[in-house]
């Protein structure tokens, strides 16, 4: 690392300009986030899928060891869901489910991700820095995150969104590049984000609005980095590369295909959770190629067979979420990744 560190950003309060990922579902553990804040990285805490209980200790136990960190939101969707169309995905995911001794219910099942108990938390008990994820709440949600001190960061995927983005109030800008692991920010899930890189994106959003901005996908390593805060990012958002550290809560069947050579590529898919999202191609994506646009339905359509995928070793059935650097993902302490990351800030 150059001896002259780079300095704290308008939009988040860390020695280094490397971000921790929110990754929901398991790998962003509480000893994940303490290992990126002792390296001077900024951690997320994942608050998607969790209840306002659970998101509540988890910030209490963070709070403890880092001063310095954010809570990442899932903006709940109001879109219908086409219920035949429904019934039919889950009838094509009858033998996926078979497999595992499973049965799926047709009948889909929505929820705002508990959004209104997640606020009141936030606003009672505040954090640095929240960012949203899937789009942007009332902008009277923001307005009160950021009546505490908040910082209210948006996930973007293009200039369109930051506008809407700097219309509804945010402080600043995540702009998630196609080349992402997991689930694309996009507003509306029925449409893919642009495959272009990501330093371009962040030109272009940096052109089209006058918000501070901090960028994801496509870091494979610090070359990448200093591409993205030469690109003009503030801080740079790193996921993939985190998933195989020691302290990462990724399950042994993902991290197993991580490092399996039979994978060979990432695709977007919306087999596994109705939004779009890029994972390892493996059967599930290809079998399933025409899923439907309905999160959270398929999400919880899913969500028992991919736990049991997991359990019983089946990465064939399992969301093996990872950007397009997957391969240069390393093993070892997070807190080394970090390091390593900023060698050339």
């Amino acid at each position: 690392m150059r001896e002259k560190l780079y300095m704290a950003t308008t939009l988040i309060d860390s020695p280094l300009p490397i971000v921790a990922a929110p990754m929901a579902g398991g790998p962003s553990t509480l000893d994940f986030a303490r290992a990126v804040a002792s390296a001077g990285g900024f951690p997320f805490i994942a608050g998607g899928y969790k209840t306002p209980d659970v998101l509540a200790e988890e910030i209490d136990q963070l709070r403890r060891s880092a001063t310095g960190f954010g809570v990442n939101l899932f903006v709940p969707s109001d879109a219908p869901v086409d219920e035949a169309a429904f019934t039919a995905y889950a009838e094509e995911l009858t033998p996926e489910a078979a497999a595992h001794g499973l049965e799926l219910d047709p009948t889909p099942v929505t929820d705002d991700d508990s959004w209104a108990g997640k606020l009141a938390l936030l606003i009672a008990n505040p954090v640095p820095v929240v960012s949203l994820m899937f789009g942007l709440p009332d902008p009277a949600d923001i307005a009160a995150l950021q009546k505490v001190g908040t910082r209210v960061l948006a996930s973007v995927t293009n200039p369109d969104e930051a506008r809407q983005s700097r219309e509804a109030g945010v402080d600043g800008l995540i702009v998630q590049g196609a080349s992402a692991g997991g689930h694309s920010a996009i507003f509306d899930p029925t449409q893919n984000p642009e495959p272009i890189g990501t330093d371009t994106l962040v030109r272009r959003v940096i052109q089209t609005v006058d918000l501070p901005v901090i960028a994801a996908g496509g870091v494979d390593g610090p070359q990448a980095v200093r591409r993205l805060l030469d690109a003009g990012a503030q801080a740079v958002v790193v996921g993939t590369m985190l998933l195989r550290t020691d302290e990462a809560g990724t399950s042994p069947t993902y991290l197993q295909a991580l490092g399996n050579p039979a994978f060979t590529e990432t695709v977007l898919t919306r087999a596994f959770t109705g939004r779009p999202a890029r994972s390892l191609r493996n059967g599930f994506t290809d079998r399933h190629p025409e899923a439907i646009t309905a999160n959270p339905a398929v999400h919880h359509l899913t969500r028992a067979l991919r736990q049991a995928a997991g359990r019983n070793g089946d990465a064939d059935r399992l969301h093996l979420w990872a950007g397009t650097g997957w391969r240069n993902a390393p093993t070892g302490p997070a807190a080394d990744v970090i390091r390593h990351l900023a060698d050339d800030v």
